[in-house]
């Protein structure tokens, strides 16, 4: 399989600084590649919980968010206790939905450890159906 290219965007949505946690290191003793997904995902909590809403089902009545795809590019490692700048950023915006594009970097040397990308479309969580995603949230990001 061909190495994904994500493009890192020009605007940057939302940072925030995380630390690795013990749990989030595997027997190679760097940060394991599926903790890699879950600081993306608490990035994107993050980014969900600075726009005012709790978590990412219920952005407006039964409508939330559920994600399509998840790629990733590791760069460099990374150990327990080192802090990284989740950056986010929109990608490809479409009828349904948009990617949400990751960056994480040391802080102590400005080293890129990866990228990531998440495809999100609104989801009707009472009706179980893919929705187009509410204007207030898009307002929200800026689109």
């Amino acid at each position: 399989m061909a190495r994904p290219i994500i493009e890192i965007p020009s605007k940057t949505t939302f940072s925030t600084e995380l630390s690795v946690q013990i749990s989030q290191i595997n027997y190679g003793g760097h940060l394991g590649n599926d903790s890699v997904l879950s600081i993306m995902h608490e990035a994107r909590l993050q980014l969900f919980k600075s726009m005012g809403y709790k978590n990412e089902v219920e952005i407006d009545n039964e409508i939330g968010i559920a994600m399509t795809h998840a790629n990733v590019l590791y760069k460099a490692e990374a150990f327990h206790e080192d802090k990284l700048i989740v950056s986010l950023g929109i990608g490809q915006v479409h009828k349904y939905g948009l990617d949400l594009v990751y960056q994480l970097v040391r802080v102590s040397d400005g080293k890129e450890i990866a990228r990531g990308e998440t495809g999100i479309v609104g989801f009707h969580y009472g009706l179980r159906k893919i929705h187009q995603l509410p204007a207030d949230f898009l307002k929200k990001l800026g689109l």
